[in-house]
């Protein structure tokens, strides 16, 4: 077995690269997710190290130890932070010439060939679901037969392998929980809205919806709900709740944890029994009956991607979404003292001034705890970026989709609605949003009765106007 490194790189301060984020950029507030998707196959391979740098405030002079005794170094890669790890792999590359390296992640999942050649530094490239792929070529087996995988031939030509197939049996991963024990520290992984310290995990991969933005399930997990068993997945969580005490909010970061209810349910009522806080991502479509188990068996917080209060624009991204049951779902949430984080997305397809003030309007009228506001993001691969491209909305050629800074820009435009209006309406969106009475004293009552949350929120405010300061810069 190859002595093997797993590498989230250093970046710019505060970037929230972690493997299972869904959008690799500074959050308005300091995020950082677990990289769960690089500690899967380090799970597979004995003796492995992962390093995350940039929650654990790492940099590369931290990081060359490690990479110079390495034989094969994987890193994770996206679309915003590429050209960054590209460096980074020639700085290891330069250290350690007879190191192998690989990058995985959607980018390259989507974009192999393209990828290698802008990465003279990487011998190949691991397509779509790479656990097993990354485990074989730690055990030495030829490039050439290797299931998944784009490489680089002796004669510096590029090859394209088979598919591997899709994993079905979700079991056989072992634990990531072993990885996280073993190489992070819990207390440096922090979500403005989840409890801390926190930990996250998968329990399924694949989403059942088809929303035209969103990148995993077009790129690496695909359209079906792939779930690890009842038994398998609450195992993984009676280990963590021994390997780290101090948790106080268990995360599943699924794509959409509630796509299957009757599992949901089964996995809440064992949670229930282990008296666990947890939260997890959902659709605004759970039904009442089934919010009322979850929150029976420990359920506190729900991340909704509502996207947008404007019809249309859910039926142009095939949202599946319907704006009366999502009201009524957060009805229902807000009435059972379900939490929810809610996000939203401008500049999506169809977005005029109008559908911003109807989304923030919508916003305000369902009033979810907190929310996080996204900028419309074509990543390759996914069929809004196919669609920008074919409408002129996106110059692919200069499609950066963050600034020097690690934050965030609006890179679609349409004849009616420019970058700079959709980039402003984001600051718009929040002020209108938080900067309400009713918003403002339900946020001092909870800092009130609680000096912890008193403590964190003002720690977020500073951040918060910080973002802004510095979006307005640039």
């Amino acid at each position: 077995m190859m002595k093997t490194l797993f590498l989230q790189p250093p970046s710019f301060d505060g970037f929230d690269g972690g493997a299972g984020s869904r959008y690799q950029a500074r959050r308005e507030i300091r995020s950082f997710w677990f990289p769960t998707w690089l500690a899967q196959p380090a799970a597979l391979i004995p003796g492995s190290k992962l390093i995350d740098a940039p929650p654990a405030g790492l940099t590369m002079k931290d990081v060359m130890p490690h990479a110079r005794t390495a034989e094969l170094v994987i890193i994770h890669t996206s679309t915003p932070s590429f050209a960054n790890d590209v460096k980074v792999a020639a700085q290891i590359r330069a250290e350690n010439p007879g190191v192998k390296i690989g990058f995985i992640g959607a980018k390259v999942a989507v974009q192999a060939g393209e990828s290698l050649e802008r990465a003279a530094p990487v011998d190949f490239v691991a397509r779509n679901e790479f656990d097993f792929t990354i485990k074989e070529i730690a055990e030495g087996k030829p490039f050439a037969e290797v299931d998944g995988i784009s490489w680089r031939n002796g004669a510096g030509e590029i090859v394209h392998n088979q598919d591997r197939p899709t994993l079905e049996d979700m079991d056989s991963l072992p634990f990531v929980a072993d990885v996280y024990k073993r190489d992070l520290k819990i207390e440096d992984y922090f979500i403005g809205y989840l409890m801390h310290p926190y930990v996250s995990l998968y329990t399924g991969r694949g989403c059942k919806s088809r929303c035209t933005f969103c990148l995993w399930p077009q790129t690496v997990g695909g359209h079906r709900y792939r779930t690890r068993s009842v038994e398998h997945v609450i195992a993984e969580v009676k280990q963590i709740q021994r390997d780290f005490p101090q948790m106080r909010e268990l995360f599943f970061d699924d794509d959409t944890f509630t796509d299957n209810l009757p599992r949901a349910e089964a996995i809440a009522r064992e949670l229930g029994k282990l008296g666990v806080t947890w939260s997890c991502n959902a659709k605004a479509n759970v039904p009442r009956d089934t919010l009322k188990v979850l929150r029976d068996n420990g359920l506190r917080l729900l991340l909704v991607g509502y996207e947008s209060g404007n019809q249309q624009i859910l039926h142009n991204i095939k949202k599946g979404m319907r704006i009366e049951v999502a009201k009524k779902f957060t009805k229902d949430c807000h009435d059972l003292g379900i939490k929810i984080h809610g996000t939203f997305i401008l500049g999506l397809p169809g977005e005029t001034q109008d559908t911003i003030r109807e989304t923030i309007d919508f916003a305000k009228e369902i009033n979810p705890h907190t929310i996080q506001v996204s900028l419309a993001a074509p990543y390759p691969g996914t069929f809004l970026y196919n669609q920008a491209v074919e409408n002129g909305w996106l110059d692919a050629a200069h499609a950066e989709l963050i600034d020097d800074h690690g934050i965030q820009i609006a890179p679609l435009h349409y004849p009616h609605l420019t970058h700079t209006e959709i980039f402003d309406s984001v600051e718009t969106f929040y002020r209108q949003f938080y900067f309400r009475v009713p918003k403002i004293a339900s946020i001092v009552g909870e800092m009130v009765r609680s000096p912890q949350m008193m403590k964190r929120r003002l720690r977020e405010g500073v951040e918060f106007f910080q973002f802004l300061r510095e979006r307005h810069a640039a």
